[in-house]
């Protein structure tokens, strides 16, 4: 009887370590995941924020102009900005004759 005990206690340690390691190796491959999309949501968040950052101000636009663009870059009235869907709308003679 006490064989019978002792044999059930050890199949009954077995496999609830069984089912225990299953359940931890689920979990730690959840929280690889998580980790994963943490870091990937992270850089994003940097990326944005420098983007943010460098080209948010007025002041760094103009900075940029004359640092990089060597005062290349003019001002256009708002009224002269339009917005297009298609590039075959553009019409390049238009904007040559602008910069001219």
């Amino acid at each position: 009887m006490l064989k019978k005990v002792f044999i059930i206690t050890i199949l009954a340690l077995i496999i609830s370590t069984t089912f225990i390691k299953n359940y931890t190796k689920k979990l730690d491959e959840e929280i690889f995941s998580i980790r994963e999309n943490i870091n990937y949501l992270n850089s994003v968040k940097k990326l944005v924020q420098l983007e943010y950052d460098y080209l948010s101000s007025p002041e760094k636009l103009l900075e940029f102009n004359s640092l990089y663009f060597y005062d290349e870059l003019s001002f256009a009235p708002k009224k002269n900005i339009k917005v297009t869907n298609n590039l075959n709308q553009i019409n390049f003679k238009d904007i040559e004759q602008n910069e001219q």
